[in-house]
């Protein structure tokens, strides 16, 4: 099972982030971020729940790796974050892709 810095540095890598971005959005320096990443560093909690912001996944998963919500679930939360003409927009798109899998079914 990956540790803690490891998952960090992965996930980072997956979203093409730079560790400079990752260091702004937490409010550390660069050099802080490649200390956690090679787990010379420990992430405080304040922190955690900032990469679990910045990555959109849970605290619990990105300290432990496993997910622990469903993804309707998490869309939900993310939803509801959204402005109403953003709501109106993704809803459209959810009833059109729904009609183009009717009509190929």
């Amino acid at each position: 099972m990956k540790k803690l810095n490891e998952r960090i540095k992965k996930i980072r890598n997956d979203l093409h982030l730079s560790q400079q971005y990752v260091a702004d959005y937490v409010g550390i320096n660069r050099s802080a971020i490649a200390e956690i990443e090679s787990g010379k560093r420990n992430v405080s909690a304040a922190e955690l729940d900032l990469f679990s912001k910045l990555f959109l996944i849970s605290t619990d998963e990105l300290l432990h790796g496993t997910k622990t919500s469903a993804p309707q679930a998490t869309f939900a939360r993310k939803f509801d974050q959204l402005d109403e003409e953003d709501q109106i927009e993704i809803l459209n798109l959810i009833e059109f892709k729904k009609q183009m899998k009717s009509k190929r079914g």
